[in-house]
């Protein structure tokens, strides 16, 4: 491609990539050195408690919800890769890719008519035992709805991945005496590490800057997305809300960052 043609090329795409993120998060980032009484709102998110303990929270659900998407997703993908004709099989891949077509609200509105106080969990519980379970309206909650809309995706990564395993290492290791258990962590594991860890990224991302479920199931939780939904809209600290947005945006990237690295790294040694 010629010079001109690549200037061609790179414009559109750069005009793109400075008016839509560039310049919005430049803006973002200015916002939050602004502040109430003088002091930068950088500043008050590092030095109180509450905006800590919002991002503690924030992190560690996140990362519960991956793990756990991980442990489910990976032995429904390699079943789904050895399996790829058996009576049921479209049936059931569609009903696990189901959820990609609800947003967060109506995640959040499953979760209530399975764990809330009307719930089917509540109904069957109140018949056994005289006290209903309910669970819907805090973490469990929200980790049950961050579950279910980041199964449907990691299988799906998990699926592609195992589908492209090279079936002659495992025979080779089989051939050499290896059982099922030392197949799966000397030649799959390895094989699967980059799916797993990129999939694991897109979780903790989703997971981390999700809003409509936490909305529908109760603002009194305390992650980050809603408080910066509170910041803005309750009590218009807007610096403090852009500069939360900016620190989750870092958290985020620098999982997201690691992940590829890492990832990267193991594709690279695989190959």
């Amino acid at each position: 491609m010629s010079r001109r043609g690549w200037i061609g090329f790179a414009a559109p795409a750069a005009a793109l990539f400075v008016a839509f993120w560039l310049l919005p998060m430049v803006r973002l980032a200015l916002m939050g050195l602004d502040g109430r009484d003088g002091v930068s709102a950088y500043w008050t998110v590092l030095t109180h408690a509450q905006y800590w303990r919002s991002m503690l929270n924030t992190t560690l659900l996140s990362l519960a919800a991956t793990l756990a998407t991980l442990l489910i997703a990976l032995p429904v993908g390699r079943f789904l890769a050895r399996h790829p004709r058996f009576f049921g099989r479209g049936l059931l891949v569609g009903l696990l890719m189901f959820p990609l077509a609800f947003p967060g609200v109506v995640v959040g509105f499953l979760v209530i008519l399975v764990a809330g106080r009307q719930g089917l969990l509540a109904s069957v519980t109140r018949a056994l035992t005289g006290s209903p379970l309910v669970f819907a309206y805090g973490m469990a909650g929200l980790f049950l709805g961050y579950l279910y809309f980041s199964l449907p995706r990691t299988i799906g990564m998990v699926t592609a991945a195992a589908q492209q395993l090279d079936q002659g290492l495992l025979e080779a290791a089989r051939t050499l005496g290896a059982g099922a258990t030392r197949r799966f962590i000397d030649v799959e594991l390895p094989a699967l590490a980059p799916a797993l860890m990129a999939a694991g990224a897109m979780c903790f991302a989703t997971s981390m800057g999700a809003f409509g479920t936490v909305f529908t199931l109760g603002t009194q939780i305390d992650v980050l997305p809603t408080t910066i939904y509170n910041e803005f809209t309750n009590y218009a600290n807007i610096p403090v809300a852009a500069a939360l947005s900016v620190v989750l945006g870092l958290v985020t990237w620098v999982v997201l960052y690691a992940a590829h690295t890492l990832g990267g790294a193991r594709a690279g040694a695989a190959a």
